[in-house]
């Protein structure tokens, strides 16, 4: 079955020719047009590329001296607005590459520009070591070549072939979402499951599809792009601990200035829960306490361990948490169970302390807009009641936005 929209073949041909010829081979023998782009920037593509970007490099011509490090900041940015454009335009379903450590940084940073959605596989030498950075808030597929790629061998060939059944395989992909129901994001981590699990259920009786984001730094600025992009309703925010790790460098730190801002220009109700700002996650166990908390309430959990933030400490997140929500005021609520915000956030559980939770709380109202409700519940968040109550809300706000 032969399809109109090509999958890009994109990468570094000046060093990595062979394979990206075979990964257009292998796509095309698949029934899937392929169209090459080449990113290198020490010559042009030694086969004829569909777009050669080395080609079209302008500044190198003029300034045959500049560094390395600028060729590539601007092929990066050229392929960029080609790749958007043609996407935009139906000339892409899908992107595959394949390079080493420089050709998966330019070439992942291109991927970026496509949606969620459109496959995109990077096959690399170093898919095994920490991809953070490189793959971020976006749905990159990355497959390790185990081999270095110096030319196609037994191995690296096997390998290369594999990576493109693969991206013809999720191009053919054929699920589709209803599109009837009204979606809400929700975060969550694992202190909180249980309120999740609730506030899910809950809405899904009233109709919404909840889409759960992970707040362990990356899923909270995934969940702030998607809700940027129109994907969303309504938020309702039941874990903002983001915050108390991004203060302590701790597990889920990594939130950009825009975690819990507005999207701009969309007017999307927001209902904030502190849920797990009682605590930061840090990795150490109970044999490896370090000096500075030792003083401190515990919750040793596996490799990481919870401790309690300290008041002056909560005094931060509380004038943090208060700036982000006056950004929207008529579009924010604050909702928050008095009896805890965590599961080691209960009485008789290690990091209970109501006093330092009351403080947090009120340094929010003391510095929030007087026109955002602040409502109290008698409650932990881990609770059915609260979750059915943030649920209501939820669903009352959304109302009102219609």
């Amino acid at each position: 079955m032969k399809h109109s929209s090509a999958i890009a073949v994109l990468g570094t041909f000046d060093s990595k020719s062979e394979e990206h010829l075979l990964l257009k081979k292998s796509v095309e023998k698949r029934g899937f047009p392929a169209l090459t782009i080449n990113v290198g920037t020490k010559h042009p593509s030694p086969f004829e590329a569909d777009f050669d970007l080395y080609f079209e490099d302008v500044e190198k011509k003029r300034n045959p001296q500049r560094g390395r490090d600028e060729a590539i900041q601007s092929v990066i940015s050229r392929a960029r607005t080609l790749v958007k454009e043609l996407y935009a335009a139906g000339g892409i379903c899908g992107i595959i590459s394949a390079g080493g450590g420089t050709g998966t940084h330019v070439s992942t940073r291109i991927m970026h520009v496509l949606p969620l959605g459109v496959p995109k596989i990077m096959v690399s030498t170093v898919a095994s070591r920490n991809m953070a950075d490189i793959v971020g808030t976006k749905d990159i597929t990355m497959m390790h070549s185990v081999v270095d790629l110096l030319g196609v061998n037994s191995i690296s060939g096997a390998v290369l072939d594999r990576a493109a059944g693969a991206i013809c395989g999720m191009v053919r992909s054929e699920w589709k979402p209803r599109n009837d129901k009204k979606r809400i994001a929700l975060t969550m981590f694992g202190f909180i499951t249980k309120a999740a699990e609730f506030v899910k259920h809950f809405l899904e009786e009233r109709a919404y599809e909840v889409i759960a984001f992970h707040a362990n730094g990356t899923g909270g600025m995934a969940m702030e792009e998607l809700a940027a992009e129109g994907y969303f309703d309504g938020i309702l925010d039941l874990a903002t601990h983001e915050l108390a790790d991004e203060l302590k460098a701790g597990y889920c730190a990594g939130i950009g200035p825009q975690r819990l801002l507005p999207a701009p220009g969309l007017d999307i109700p927001r209902l904030v829960v502190p849920g797990g700002l009682d605590c930061a996650v840090l990795e150490f166990t109970r044999d490896t306490i370090p000096d500075e908390y030792k003083d401190r309430k515990i919750f040793f959990y596996d490799f990481r361990s919870a401790i309690r933030l300290n008041a002056a400490e909560s005094a931060v997140i509380a004038a943090q948490l208060a700036d982000k929500l006056n950004h929207a005021p008529s579009n924010m609520k604050l909702l928050v169970p008095s009896r805890g915000w965590s599961e080691a956030d209960r009485e008789d559980r290690p990091l209970y302390d109501p006093t330092i939770g009351k403080t947090l709380i009120r340094e929010v109202k003391k510095n929030l807009d007087p026109r955002i409700e602040v409502k109290e519940v008698d409650l932990h968040i881990n609770d059915a009641g609260f979750a059915e109550i943030a649920s209501k809300m939820m669903d009352e706000m959304l109302h009102r936005n219609t």
